[in-house]
């Protein structure tokens, strides 16, 4: 993950954003001490429900990291990914969801700084001819709803699409027959394939000439204030290596509950 946290501190450090006590005036969203977060649980290791039933994963701990270095509580709502985008402003205040900024999602929404670079992979059962994107051309294929997967499925030629609010009930449908394949992001994938270990097997996008992504903590448009203070807060986080010392914990070293 050296790449990464190069990538990633490169990317950030190179903002000119307000630090969060620098006399600039507080984001309204922030205004009750409380920043209110919707997220998925169903993207293991970036969001997953833990052994005590709450959200966890990589995305919440680094979200409430962030709510540490802004002097607020973070309260996490575990949502359907579809809904996160249009329940900024109103239901909640942020999102992250190993959500990948897309120029429909700003028409709707602002991004913080990019913190992960990502690909996604296709999961296909053991014994599988599926190696390449002509290969996908009239498949059965399974997308978790509102991802870049669904998107990417969307335009494969001849393909039939089922949609899923969770993506392990793809994979499910697929180990149990229904579906040729899934398209999910590489991390969960990965998961997914040692979970069900000599059931599926995870190939990498590139192999089907799918590009990098990067996901962002989703924001109210607008709301340069909040998007300063969250961006100076990711960049400390780099900084004093607790950004690295959670993808140590839950990507690299596989904590996904």
């Amino acid at each position: 993950m050296k790449k990464l946290a190069a990538v990633m501190a490169a990317a950030v450090l190179s903002m000119t954003a307000l630090t969060a006590c620098g006399g600039e005036k507080e984001s309204e969203a922030l205004a009750d001490g409380v920043l209110n977060v919707g997220t998925n649980a169903e993207f293991p290791p970036f969001e997953y429900v833990n052994d005590n039933g709450e959200p966890d994963g990589f995305d919440v701990a680094l979200i409430k990291a962030i709510g540490e270095k802004l002097g607020v509580t973070v309260q996490v709502d575990n949502m359907e990914f579809a809904s996160l985008v249009s329940s900024i402003g109103t239901k909640i205040d942020v999102s992250i969801a190993g959500m990948t900024v897309t120029e429909e999602r700003q028409n709707a929404v602002d991004f913080s700084d990019s913190y992960y670079e990502a690909v996604q992979y296709v999961i296909v059962a053991e014994g599988s001819a599926i190696a390449s994107a002509e290969d996908l051309k009239g498949k059965a294929i399974g997308v978790q709803l509102g991802t870049t997967g669904d998107f990417i499925a969307e335009e494969i030629e001849g393909a039939t699409v089922s949609q899923y609010n969770k993506a392990v009930d793809a994979v499910n449908d697929l180990i149990n027959g229904r579906l040729d394949c899934v398209i999910i992001d590489k991390n969960p994938a990965l998961v997914f394939q040692s979970k069900f270990e000599g059931q599926v097997k995870a190939i990498d996008g590139a192999d089907f000439e799918f590009e990098a992504e990067n996901y962002a903590i989703a924001l109210p448009k607008g709301d340069t204030v909040l998007a300063n203070q969250i961006n100076t807060a990711l960049k400390e986080l780099i900084a004093d290596g607790t950004f690295d010392a959670l993808v140590e914990e839950y990507i690299e070293g596989g904590n996904e509950g």
